[in-house]
């Protein structure tokens, strides 16, 4: 009994702190795929400021380097496409993959909640997703 009290412990004090260690594996599940779902919904209504909020702040800073301008100016001088509904997200530790119906996702949690480190991904036989969009 005094295990399972730490580890309550333990879990407030994780939620509290905003880390979120004790979710559920269907609450992680959830998380990744509303984080994925407001990355498109961002990117279908155009609103750069938004889809940038939810990026990685690696990926961030890889966008704006090799476009040589902010994140806003560089996601709309690459016009990606928004891959669709999430059908599926699998979710290991703190990385996690969102398949969608025309790309994949792959994210990564923060303190701040889940951001996509890669989107607009294509899968490779036998190699690792060529993403466009990515961190450093």
């Amino acid at each position: 009994m005094a295990g399972r009290a730490c580890g309550v412990a333990v879990c407030l004090l994780l939620a509290v702190g905003g880390v979120g260690g004790c979710a559920t594996p269907a609450e992680r599940r959830d998380d990744v795929r509303d984080a994925a779902a407001a990355f498109q919904a961002a990117l279908g209504a155009e609103a750069y400021d938004r889809v940038c909020a939810v990026l990685a702040p690696g990926t961030v800073e890889e966008l704006e380097g090799s476009a040589g301008s902010p994140c806003e100016e560089a996601l709309r001088a690459q016009s990606p496409v928004p891959g669709g509904a999430v059908r599926r997200t699998d979710v290991y530790g703190n990385q996690a993959r969102a398949v969608l119906s025309t790309d994949t996702l792959f994210l990564s949690r923060f303190a701040s909640g889940w951001k996509v480190v890669a989107a607009d991904c294509e899968p490779r036989p036998q190699e690792p997703y060529e993403c466009r969009i990515k961190g450093g």
